[in-house]
């Protein structure tokens, strides 16, 4: 478990540290972003970019790490799924983007914003 946070004063404060929270997983995601990107170049098809055992292995991690940690596993496992989901979606699109067998760009159909 980590460290008991000292009790908040008001919610603006509370809201403060969610934010600084924030800040510091969308910096662990970037990082993480960099890794997806790069396992792409090792992955020949969809199959290997979608791993379902590797999946299942690192949501089961994640469960188990929640658990030690006073984290609910159901949140830490739907948060896990929702992240690697997005992450697959990011890797397939890199994937798709690399030169195909001609030598000339794969088609990418952007996600909607």
């Amino acid at each position: 478990m980590s460290e008991p946070l000292a009790q908040p004063a008001s919610l603006e404060e509370v809201r403060g540290r969610i934010d600084e929270i924030d800040a510091r997983l969308t910096t662990l995601l970037a990082d993480r972003q960099l890794l997806v990107r790069a396992a792409a170049a090792f992955k020949r098809d969809e199959r290997a970019v979608r791993a379902p055992d590797r999946v299942e292995r690192v949501v089961a991690a994640a469960r188990e790490r929640a658990a030690r940690g006073g984290l609910s596993p159901d949140v830490a496992e739907a948060v896990w799924r929702a992240m690697i989901g997005a992450f697959i979606d990011y890797e397939l699109a890199e994937h798709r983007g690399r030169p195909d067998q001609d030598g000339g760009p794969a088609d990418i159909i952007p996600a909607p914003r």
